[in-house]
């Protein structure tokens, strides 16, 4: 069922990992798809010809988050692809899927690289949803991709988990402030997820040891992240909104 036919999605970091499988779900479920990328523009033209073989649209947008003028230029770019492509103006669900990860404890992570994180995870975002205001249609949707980190203590992440932190913040903070406009507003927190971002996972014992964290003895696909972000887009979620919706395969609930 094409259930999202008719609008228009911007998903950032759509190249790579859980966000392809996003851009390539809403794309299957009807939706024209903006895949953001932020330098690998021919991973993000793959994930456009999928969704095109697929029977769906798509076009790609480039522009590096985490510097300044970030979100002025992915929405110029935006603006542009979007008009070159015929979808005319606007934008109906914004998924801010992109961000980077970072490992140390709080005695090992330098400043320059708490600042960078937090450039890319927090302010990136928050600046895209402030200048994408005017384009998102009444009763669009914004789904920000979280962590399930946020749930529990993880030390060797502490930056990292700090960011998403924040996202649980802004997600609840924006439900608020755009419900009047029937805009709904959620996070999803997957957890570990086989993608390219975690290479670990080629260690047999290691991806054993992850897949012990979850109530189904498995490591997460992108598909089991943008299942659940599909729905959010869609108008069954219509009634749902301020929530980080836990996506981690019941991940760490004997803990």
């Amino acid at each position: 069922m094409r259930t999202l036919a008719g609008r228009t999605a911007l998903v950032t970091g759509g190249s790579r990992g859980i966000g392809r499988g996003i851009a390539e779900r809403l794309g299957r479920d009807g939706a024209l798809v903006a895949v953001h990328y932020g330098r690998d523009a021919e991973a993000a033209e793959q994930v456009v010809k999928a969704i095109g073989a697929a029977g769906g649209r798509a076009f790609a947008v480039g522009a590096e988050l985490g510097v300044p003028g970030d979100a002025q230029a992915l929405w110029a770019g935006f603006d542009a692809a979007l008009a070159a492509h015929g979808g005319g103006e606007g934008l109906d669900i914004l998924v801010n899927n992109a961000g980077i990860g970072q490992y140390g404890r709080i005695h090992e992570v330098a400043e320059a690289d708490f600042d960078r994180v937090f450039a890319v995870n927090v302010k990136a975002p928050f600046f895209v949803v402030q200048h994408g205001l005017d384009r998102l249609r009444d009763g669009g949707r914004i789904v920000n991709v979280s962590s399930g980190v946020t749930r529990v203590a993880f030390p060797t992440a502490v930056s990292y988990a700090m960011t998403k932190g924040a996202l649980n913040t802004l997600t609840l903070t924006l439900a608020q402030e755009l419900g009047p406009r029937g805009i709904t507003v959620n996070a999803v927190l997957p957890g570990v997820v086989d993608t390219d971002i975690n290479p670990w996972l080629a260690d047999p014992q290691a991806r054993a040891a992850a897949a012990g964290y979850s109530a189904f003895d498995r490591v997460g696909e992108a598909a089991d992240v943008a299942d659940v972000v599909a729905f959010l887009a869609s108008d069954d979620a219509r009634w749902v909104t301020g929530q980080n919706l836990d996506a981690s395969g019941g991940s760490n609930l004997g803990v």
